[in-house]
């Protein structure tokens, strides 16, 4: 596996949310962008913590999802 990807196994455990969520959020265009390598769904360690930083917030009142 290239060092640069991360399985969807492997970002759900880090986000711990359910690979259906993930794969509900790809058929709705929502979170990080994909590479799909056959039938493997593969994310960029760089697309995962852009998406991870957009969703910084400083209190709860900014709710973005």
């Amino acid at each position: 596996m290239h060092k640069n990807l991360i399985s969807a196994r492997m970002l759900s455990e880090r986000w711990s949310l359910p690979t259906t969520k993930l794969n509900q959020w790809r058929w709705n265009g929502r979170g990080p962008r994909h590479v799909k390598l056959g039938r493997r769904v593969m994310y960029r360690i760089q697309d995962v913590e852009a998406f991870e930083a957009q969703r910084l917030q400083q209190h709860t009142a900014e709710n973005n999802v």
